[in-house]
């Protein structure tokens, strides 16, 4: 991907030394306009950073990740398409706000996120990244949760429930809620695997306002069955169901 005029990849090392001479400026120098900046922190293929900028041209589009390997799957797809709203950085998700700057993104999708049932700085809705988001999104900037784990949407509703964020819409069954519009109906591959299952699509949105205080849950709740075997595993169990 070093060659693909809309990939950009900074190593932690690479960062420290030279840092990103186009924080805050991604819209000018890049994109070419002044449309609002969608991101989708560990975007895996980039499945549905590239869907929704098919289905938002006047939306930018960029997806996050740091394993190269698996992003070069939307970036292949979306530089030969000639999409000129998709862009996609190959970094550590913890840096993001070295590479954009406050009030630089309008909104963010977290989709199918690693649930981090035993680790909670980890986990993509944690209040650790929620004051990481507030850091570079617009007072009412947005953040997005599609998930197939009941133990990462309870949790982040409990998370919201504690810091006050306002809700706009939430569900535990996605495709069954008359919400599904064409943003939602966007499937990526292992979104397709859990519904084969009969593993129900969950679905958060919801303001990301400023907090003084940030209030991490005390809950309990139950782990998801399925998740206590490792991505192969579950794979095999989707094909031998």
């Amino acid at each position: 991907m070093a060659d693909y005029p809309h990939v950009f990849q900074y190593p932690f090392a690479t960062l420290m030394e030279k840092g990103f001479d186009m924080k805050g400026q991604w819209k000018e120098r890049f994109f070419g306009n002044s449309n609002p900046i969608v991101l989708e922190p560990g975007c895996g293929k980039g499945e549905y950073t590239v869907g929704l900028a098919r289905l938002f041209p006047d939306k930018n589009f960029i997806g996050v990740d740091i394993k190269g390997a698996r992003m070069w799957s939307g970036a292949k797809e979306s530089l030969e398409a000639g999409m000129a709203n998709v862009a996609f950085l190959r970094t550590n998700i913890e840096l993001i706000n070295r590479f954009f700057a406050p009030d630089e993104v309008s909104e963010i999708w977290l989709t199918f996120p690693d649930p981090q049932m035993k680790k909670v700085s980890k986990r993509l809705t944690s209040t650790r990244f929620m004051k990481l988001y507030r850091e570079i999104l617009t007072p009412d900037g947005i953040v997005h949760l599609k998930t197939d784990s009941n133990f990462m949407y309870t949790y982040t509703l409990e998370m919201i429930k504690a810091n006050a964020y306002p809700v706009l819409f939430h569900t535990d069954d996605l495709y069954h809620s008359g919400m599904a519009d064409e943003i939602l109906s966007i499937r990526t591959y292992y979104e397709q695997q859990w519904q084969a299952r009969g593993i129900d699509i969950k679905y958060i949105k919801f303001v990301c306002e400023e907090r003084e205080i940030l209030i991490e849950p005390d809950v309990e709740i139950e782990y998801d069955p399925y998740r206590s075997f490792n991505r192969s595993r579950r794979e095999q169990l989707t094909i031998d169901n």
